[in-house]
């Protein structure tokens, strides 16, 4: 699908899509619980889609409305996996079931689109490879086979923490007490917390201990999961784009549904926005739940900012670093590469079209010079990533500018709705659809 951005000034506040991550866990906790859990304000993404055909396959009996499931869990009686387990692009999908599966004991294949079956899973193979337990991986699919048995399971924090919270989902439902030790350093810990917060709510408690230079340790003894009802907040990795198109908008723009008290990490974009100088304006009552990010007093300047906790925002950071004076160095963005798209090499391809200058001195950091963007004479490809997608529509946005995206579908990934709400805000977008 081709997207076509015009020249448009946008204004008013939006509401902010249900929390995809948050969501994930919560289908993941109602599947194994036994009893009916409600999980409400639900976007169905095309990964949300993805999660919850998974765990039809576990036994889990969906019912759906508008904006909502209710899920009646399996409470660890397994059905009989018939036919193989298809996780699209969701990379969550995948890394997180990958071990509940397991507990079935059947042979369970695992298939997926796009670059998913590319994106790494050596943490897994190593954990399957110790237990004697069949771990195949081709470009045709995944292959596992065996029940995971109790450990103490050592993993490195450096790569995805979605390992870590598919070991943690699964260890509850194993015959005696696991640990799971995240070694130093421990990257992208707050979706860990996530985790934990998630399995807390369907009774689950999970013993942690920190050791030596920011590792970790999870004992998880054997519980059963009990059902709850979940309302999932909103998300602040999306509402980035928002956010991040707030601070380029004269007047700036609103976003509703943002919890203060979140575990997100990437809560932290609108400490973000505040160090490249926009106005960032919390809920003033307890009645109030809109956060208003619009330009500060002075032009936008150049930061140095660290990834390690919060990868999903490197692209919109990216362009947003285009506009703002002087260079933004992004560390830790190595990560990046193993996305949907590498990341890194789509968003230098396309802001050069814009004229943006990035670089990557080094394969783990990338440095951008501000000053503004110019309009493309070229159609900008979106490279099958909705985080791309969406960071060149605000780039083009906030640019003034017209540009042609090819491929914009893609954001159907995580906010299918994302280019209905800027339009609501008054962003002249047009799709194929509309003509």
């Amino acid at each position: 699908m081709t997207v076509t951005v015009r020249p448009s000034a946008v204004s008013g506040t939006l509401a902010a899509p249900p929390g995809k991550s948050a969501a994930h866990r919560a289908i993941i906790c109602a599947a194994l619980a036994d009893g009916a859990s409600r999980i409400d304000n639900l976007a169905f993404s095309q990964d949300i889609e993805a999660t919850l055909d998974a765990v039809a396959q576990l036994g889990a009996r969906i019912t759906r409305e508008a904006h909502a499931v209710t899920v009646a869990g399996c409470g660890g009686g397994f059905a009989t996996v018939t036919h193989p387990v298809r996780c699209r692009e969701s990379g969550s999908t995948l890394r997180f079931l990958v071990p509940v599966f397991s507990l079935t004991a059947q042979k369970v294949v695992f298939t997926g689109a796009g670059r998913l079956l590319e994106r790494p899973l050596a943490v897994y193979a190593e954990v399957f490879a110790a237990q004697g337990l069949r771990f195949e991986q081709s470009p045709a699919g995944l292959t596992i086979q065996g029940r995971l048995r109790p450990a103490r399971f050592t993993l490195p924090g450096d790569v995805s923490s979605q390992f870590v919270s598919g070991l943690l989902f699964a260890a509850p439902l194993l015959e005696r007490p696991s640990e799971i030790e995240v070694r130093p350093p421990f990257e992208s810990r707050s979706y860990v917390e996530m985790t934990l917060d998630a399995l807390r709510r369907f009774g689950i408690e999970v013993k942690a201990r920190s050791t030596a230079r920011g590792g970790a340790v999870y004992t998880v003894a054997p519980r059963p999961y009990r059902c709850a009802d979940v309302t999932v907040e909103g998300d602040y990795s999306q509402a980035a784009f928002a956010a991040a198109l707030g601070a380029l908008t004269p007047g700036g723009l609103g976003i509703r549904g943002l919890a203060e008290g979140t575990r997100q990490g990437d809560r932290i974009i609108l400490e973000l926005l505040r160090r490249f100088g926009a106005e960032v304006r919390l809920p003033a009552t307890a009645a109030d739940d809109t956060v208003t990010v619009a330009p500060g007093p002075a032009p936008l300047h150049g930061i140095d900012i660290d990834l390690a906790d919060c990868p999903d925002l490197g692209p919109i950071l990216i362009t947003l670093a285009c506009f703002a004076e002087g260079e933004t160095t992004v560390r830790h963005a190595g990560r990046l590469r193993l996305k949907e798209s590498d990341r890194i090499a789509a968003m230098q391809q396309e802001l050069g079209k814009l004229g943006a200058a990035v670089r990557t001195p080094d394969d783990d950091t990338v440095r951008i010079t501000g000053g503004g963007l110019n309009a493309p004479r070229l159609p900008l490809e979106c490279h099958n990533d909705h985080r791309v997608a969406m960071s060149l529509t605000v780039a083009a946005l906030a640019g003034g500018f017209a540009a042609e995206l090819y491929g914009a579908e893609c954001v159907a990934k995580s906010w299918p709705d994302f280019f209905d709400a800027l339009r609501a805000l008054g962003a002249d977008i047009t799709t194929e659809a509309d003509e």
